[in-house]
Parts: structure tokens; sequence; C-alpha cells
């Protein structure tokens, strides 16, 4: 047998070289989303987007599940039964544990499932759907309690906005993290993350400044009472689209892309707030 040829290493940017380098299917898929998107806001349907996009009805779906602002019984099965399978299974064992589960082929279930590549899914352990998932997952919690104003409900929208960025009155911003007790259950409680050291901020607490809500623009947080960590509720609420207000601390906290009022800050706030009367208002570090 003949002598080995030595061996040569890889020079640096070896390798098949791409037959399209300026190509990017990321930024491809988010900008035909975008247009979906846009399309869809004037009220086209699936198919006169595609033939506008050169594009399948199907796909066009997709995108907009993507974006978040697609929603039907169908989407929301599909997608609340993968995100129950998600918590126990990689994603191909989800997908086919949807469908068993639907009587739905593989290719119904993934389409009606976000794009997972890319932008739309974010890099942390916490968050294992979609950022489109995310924002249905809010949308439908908030949908809930508007069509049935219980507390319990509202619980469900506060739980959707945990890690959510807010701002509060003066523009700094900061989250909130729900965690879970001994018994695997959530806890009636708010880890803000603005400090060094959180501070919890207590549910009744958030219920007393939901009841409070007297007007649609709310000039300070002081107006929704004296109320320890109330700064953090204001910016909430506004997030929330549960208030209005000013304009110009509209600067400072930002300005919510399109959003729709919930009407709900008189008629709803008079229904979820059976509040226990012995609330301590008073907490040092706020």
């Amino acid at each position: 047998m003949g002598e080995k040829r030595a061996y040569k290493p890889r020079k640096p940017g070896g390798g098949r070289k791409k037959l399209k380098p300026e190509y990017d299917a990321g930024k491809n898929l988010k900008e035909q989303m975008e247009r979906a998107v846009a399309l869809y806001d004037y009220e086209m349907s699936l198919q006169a987007i595609g033939e506008e996009l050169g594009l399948n009805p199907i796909k066009v779906r997709k995108l907009l599940i993507t974006a978040g602002v697609y929603e039907s019984d169908v989407a929301e099965k599909v997608q609340d039964t993968f995100e129950e399978c998600r918590e126990t299974q990689d994603y191909k064992t989800s997908i086919l544990s949807t469908a068993n589960t639907l009587q739905l082929s593989k290719a119904s279930v993934t389409s009606y499932l976000p794009y997972k590549k890319g932008v739309y899914y974010p890099g942390t352990e916490k968050e294992k759907i979609s950022v489109g998932a995310e924002r249905q997952r809010r949308y439908r919690a908030m949908k809930r309690w508007k069509a049935d104003s219980t507390e319990e409900n509202f619980w469900g929208v506060v739980l959707a906005y945990a890690g959510v960025k807010f701002k509060t009155y003066s523009g700094l911003p900061f989250s909130y993290e729900i965690k879970k007790g001994r018994n695997g259950e959530y806890t009636k409680e708010l880890w803000i993350d603005r400090r060094e050291k959180s501070k919890s901020l207590a549910w009744s607490s958030v219920l007393l400044a939901l009841k409070n809500i007297k007007e649609e623009v709310v000039e300070r947080p002081k107006a929704l009472g004296d109320i320890r960590g109330v700064t953090y509720i204001y910016g909430m609420f506004y997030r929330f689209g549960l208030i209005d207000v000013p304009d110009e601390v509209k600067e400072k906290m930002g300005h919510p892309k399109k959003r729709k009022k919930t009407g709900c800050y008189v008629q709803k706030c008079a229904v979820i707030c059976a509040i226990t009367e012995d609330v301590n208002l008073s907490w040092e570090g706020w």
C-alpha cells in the first residue's frame, strides 16, 4: 500500500460555498410576514394576500400566525395542544402527539403553528414557544377576560404578561416574574425585577388599583390609589390597554402600536374587584 498523504488543515473560510451568499432566509421570511400583516390589516382574505405575494394561502396563514395576528378555533386548539405536549416532549414528538390527539395530519398541525426558526424563537430556556405564540397567548387571555370579567380571568392576563417589558411613569423599564410554590401552583405575588433586590407586588394591590380606575386617561400613578408598587401597576395597566396616559407621559412610556382600547375601564372594574378590606397599603422600599 502506498504512503498516506499528509493531512492538510482546512483554510479558514473553506468548505462549500453558498450558492446565493446574499440570500438570507430569516430576513426574507420576516419581510414576507410584515407584508402579509400589512395586507391582512386591510381585511384582505388569505387567498387574496397569497395572490398578491405569490404565496399559497396556507403559507400566508402560517405567516400571520407567526406574527400573532391570526386566530381561529382550529388554530387555538392546535397551538394549545402543542404547547401542552411541548412541556414534556421534543418538537417533532409534540407534532406527532398533537396530530394524534386532534386527529389531524402532521402537515395540518405544522400549518397552524408559527415558524420556529430565526427571530421568531427567543434564545432563553424559559421561552420554548415562538414570539407569535406568546402574543396569541396574551391576546386570548385578554379576550377571555373581556368576555367574562372574573378575577380568575384577569389573573390569566397577568400570568400571560409575565416576563414582558413594561415602563414606569418616568420611563424606567421593568418586568415581573410569578413563581410557583411547593404545591406547583403559582403564588399570588408578582416579583418586580426593577431593582437589584426584587420586591414582590401583592395580587390584592393589583386588584385594588383596578377597582380605582375611574377615567380612561389616568394622569399619574397615585390616581390609582395610595398603593404599594402603584408605579409598576400603572405601567402594567397602560400596556394591558386598561388605561390611557397623558401625551407627555407617552413620550417616556412609549406608544403601543395600534392598540385597541378594551373599553372595560368602567364596566369591568366594578365586577372583578371583590377585595378584602384589610389590605396593608404601606411598604418601605417602594
